[in-house]
């Protein structure tokens, strides 16, 4: 803009806040557009030397701004865009002629704020988690040292939170830009060091790693929001790093040895509660014998569906509105079980009526099933939840309650006597054989129960309802429609 006087404002660091409020407020009040200032970190740009310098804080009110501003600022403030300080001045001129500017979500400058902000908040978390002290081998008293590479300038921003972190610790945190050290009563900033500068592993290494061996699951481990939340740049500075890549080929064989491992027995408190609810005396397997167990004499389904609302077998009776048990001809070819009722289903009284019920008879109709020609049931019988407010959230039936229930869906096999098992879910699968399977590696398989009856393992429709991407929500429907095709040529062969 030639022929207008331009002002240079000099900030003494890149997230210089403090420089960068006092310079916008004197401009502000004195009305100099943003057009018309130039903002320099240091010692750099030498090509204004010429240009004005600060005029002084005009006299009358100081601007005022939405409270939430300078907040948001100060954070966007230490992001890296070389265009920060001209963008929060020229926010803040707008501001001023325009005081709902930040409720505009579409406006250019205030989205750009938003990922400004965001961005430096989530490098600020980054730090927090994977910052790693390491004593100096030497120092008395104990200092620890540790090296942290952030993508923006928040070395100052985050340091209060380590002071009040690791108060009692002598410690210090580098960085290529800046360096914080706390040396138990004073907190200071200082310039950036090299990786060289700190220590490479001390005697903790060890229980990090301990620690981070302990806490690992193979059976939730998902890869890509594991780098999503720790990204490799991260890793080559934490002692647990190492572990990652072999933890992650051992998954499989680890999660496979944790569901051989499981337990079968019960929970104690079944046992308990069949000896204080049941007259009959209970057989080795913790059974009751003879006719005091409930269904023990059913010879038809009506019967054993009868008996089964006084079951007290485990502790889910008490909350339920009611049993639902099976529902389907007495012959059927086809028995589909899954994990337990919902909350419309404990309602209604009926197995598969509530929106995973809705999509499992859509798929059943495009699979060439009719519905009415199957056994449909659950694997326990009552509905197992927490109440959330005037809500009833769903929970997942233990192996003891599993188990418990088990006596009754081996009774309406034995009744129903069909050809062939349908699996819904990983608690349908432990239901029908007594054991855990991994569902996503067996799906589509066939396995023999001891009793030779075959059993199809697939998904529980409720999974597919889960998925929030729709087109993976799509694409899991459609394999659940194969499965139920290949269900349909097993039955018929």
């Amino acid at each position: 803009m030639s022929g207008v006087a331009r002002h240079a404002v000099r900030l003494s660091g890149p997230a210089d806040f403090d420089g960068w409020r006092n310079a916008a407020r004197r401009l502000l009040t004195n009305a100099v557009a943003p057009e018309r200032v130039v903002w320099l970190v240091g010692g750099e740009g030498d090509l204004f030397a010429g240009a004005h310098m600060l005029p002084p804080l005009a006299a009358g009110a100081a601007p005022t701004v939405p409270r939430a501003f300078p907040e948001r600022a100060a954070a966007a403030l230490c992001h890296r865009d070389p265009e920060r300080f001209a963008l929060l001045y020229r926010l803040l001129w707008r501001l001023s002629r325009e005081p709902g500017l930040l409720d505009i979500a579409s406006d250019a400058d205030v989205a750009r704020l938003a990922r400004l902000e965001k961005a430096v908040r989530r490098d600020g978390h980054k730090m927090r988690a994977f910052v790693r002290f390491r004593r100096l081998a030497e120092s008395d008293p104990p200092r620890h040292v540790a090296w942290f590479e952030p993508d923006h300038h928040i070395v100052e921003r985050n340091a209060p939170f380590f002071v009040r972190r690791f108060t009692g610790m002598r410690w210090t945190i580098l960085t290529p830009d800046a360096s914080a050290d706390w040396d138990g009563t004073r907190l200071t900033i200082g310039p950036g060091a090299r990786r060289e500068d700190a220590p490479c592993e001390d005697a903790a290494e060890a229980l990090w790693q301990t620690y981070f061996t302990s806490i690992f699951n193979p059976a939730r481990l998902k890869v890509k929001a594991m780098q999503a939340e720790m990204p490799k740049k991260y890793w080559r500075n934490l002692p647990e790093a190492r572990l990652i890549p072999e933890m992650i080929r051992g998954a499989g064989r680890a999660s496979d040895r944790m569901i051989e491992a499981m337990p079968s027995a019960p929970p104690a408190h079944h046992h308990s509660l069949q000896r204080r609810l049941w007259a009959a005396p209970a057989d080795a397997a913790g059974r009751p014998s003879g006719s005091g167990e409930p269904g023990a004499d059913a010879t038809t389904l009506d019967a054993l569906a009868h008996a089964a609302a006084d079951c007290r077998r485990c502790p889910l009776w008490r909350d339920a509105t009611q049993a639902v048990f099976g529902e389907g001809p007495g012959d059927a070819r086809l028995v589909f079980v899954g994990e337990q009722p919902g909350d419309q289903e404990d309602i209604a009284g009926k197995p598969f009526v509530g929106p995973a019920g809705r999509l499992f008879d859509s798929v059943l109709e495009e699979a060439g099933i009719e519905r009415r020609s199957v056994y449909v049931t659950n694997a326990v019988k009552h509905f197992k939840f927490t109440p959330r407010g005037k809500r009833r959230i769903h929970q997942k039936p233990n192996a003891g309650e599993v188990r418990a229930c088990r006596w009754w869906l081996d009774k309406e096999l034995g009744l129903v006597r069909p050809r062939l098992a349908v699996a819904l879910g990983a608690t349908a699968i432990q239901g029908l054989l007594g054991k855990a399977l991994p569902v996503t590696r067996m799906r589509g398989r066939t396995v023999q129960r001891d009793d030779g009856l075959a059993v199809f393992l697939t998904i529980h429709p409720s999974y597919v309802l889960r998925l929030r991407d729709e087109a993976e929500k799509a694409a899991e429907r459609a394999r659940f429609l194969d499965d139920l095709r290949a269900v349909r040529a097993a039955a018929a062969a």
